[in-house]
């Protein structure tokens, strides 16, 4: 595992064009969360992003840590990005993900609550573009 500043061949602005549709390979490979009713109700396919959205304590997170230690032997690099949460509950994610071994194909993108507005608003933008540029295959 290795923490710290990800090494990188180049830069990309943050807010950029999407490619266009018809250059994006087609998604033909399921994302099994280990979540039967999700996969069942709504699949997630390989390369694609899902937003978990929910009130508080509804169990968003462990959502997420089920679906990214689900990956394990899968060859899934899976990006978990954390905009606002404490500290605190953010190293019990991380505690959780090294005691599982998932750490190892997991990049976690964190903002604290402290940190200032504009931080927080291009951490989404900047995992997702993480994301595209490694082929990740995970929830985030």
């Amino acid at each position: 595992m290795r923490e710290g500043p990800v090494a990188y061949s180049r830069r990309l602005p943050i807010e950029r064009d999407a490619p266009p549709i018809m250059d994006r390979a087609p998604v033909s490979v399921p994302l099994q969360t280990g979540i039967k009713v999700i996969d069942a109700l709504v699949p997630i396919g390989r390369g694609q992003r899902e937003l978990i959205l929910g009130d508080r304590q509804t169990g968003k997170t462990a959502i997420a840590v089920d679906t990214i230690i689900n990956q394990l032997g899968g060859g899934v690099v899976c990006v978990y990005c954390a905009i606002g949460q404490r500290a605190s509950a953010v190293a019990k994610v991380v505690a959780e993900l090294r005691k599982s071994g998932a750490m190892d194909q997991t990049v976690v993108m964190v903002t604290e609550g402290n940190d200032p507005p504009g931080l927080k608003y291009i951490a989404p933008y900047a995992a997702l573009h993480g994301q595209r540029s490694r082929r990740s295959d995970c929830l985030r």
